[in-house]
């Protein structure tokens, strides 16, 4: 059908860190410092008829200057699951940070859609201040002007019709203009969730992610969360946590996930 999609996770990269690292401001929690894994994930929605790419990782280098252990390089990543970056006439970037908009130039005919009021910020007067320019790439927000300047770039209002069966949302939080997607599979909607959630556990213990531009939005954006995962037939995507490669059925020997209500396994 054209309204349904195979969602796919692909993990690309890794990291240990600890919660402290994760967590804005967990000293207020009164816990113990714990160890964490983040992952870092792309995200592939596609049927016979399209094939949209969400989100763009970041290059080896980036991932070299930054720490971080790649798993499978973002081309050789695309390969493995069949995707073409030449042929991908979408591309959905959630938000700038520098996880999400590596690899830019690998998709030179997509059109790039993003928030307007993202794109707006990363390309204003207060990207490059410290708190803000430390998540992000400018060579990638070059490239996204870049492509602006082209053309093919679609800067997006606060809810977006993508496709039959897919619809973008703007809740910031995160970033000023963090995107999520609402995508119907054939057993129902998957919530990709994006960086407006991280880890599962800061909307199941209402803790906000360290690196935030508006609070209040991250936590509004938690209720919206909670509220569309409520739904029968739905399940949340989170943006970075490990359990993602366990909740759902593996694909290419487990470095991808095919993302579907009907076959999670909630973690209880």
């Amino acid at each position: 059908m054209d309204d349904t999609y195979e969602v796919l996770a692909v993990r690309f990269a890794t990291r240990e860190t600890v919660a402290s690292q994760v967590y804005l401001n967990y000293h207020v929690y009164g816990e113990p410092d714990r160890p964490l894994r983040m992952d870092y994930y792309f995200w592939v929605l596609r049927n016979e008829k399209r094939t949209i790419v969400v989100d763009t990782g970041f290059t080896p280098e980036v991932g070299a200057q930054r720490g971080r252990t790649i798993t499978c390089p973002v081309p050789e990543a695309l390969s493995r699951i069949g995707v073409d970056p030449v042929s991908v006439d979408r591309l959905v970037i959630t938000h700038a940070h520098y996880d999400h908009t590596g690899n830019v130039d690998l998709f030179p005919h997509a059109e790039i859609l993003i928030s307007a009021k993202e794109l707006d910020f990363w390309t204003g007067p207060y990207a490059e201040r410290v708190q803000f320019g430390h998540s992000a790439e400018f060579p990638d927000i070059a490239d996204l002007v870049k492509a602006d300047e082209q053309g093919r770039v679609t800067r997006l209002p606060k809810r977006y019709d993508l496709a039959p069966g897919i619809e973008l949302r703007e809740v910031g939080g995160h970033t000023p203009g963090q995107l999520i997607a609402l995508v119907r599979t054939d057993s129902g909607t998957v919530v990709l969730a994006s960086d407006a959630l991280h880890y599962y556990e800061e909307l199941e213990r209402d803790r906000p992610f360290v690196v935030v531009a508006d609070l209040a939005a991250m936590y509004r954006g938690f209720d919206e969360l909670a509220t569309l995962a409520a739904a029968p037939d739905t399940t949340l995507l989170a943006g970075h946590d490990p359990l993602v490669l366990d909740r759902f059925e593996p694909v290419e020997d487990g470095f991808a996930v095919r993302v579907s209500p009907g076959t999670e396994r909630k973690q209880v």
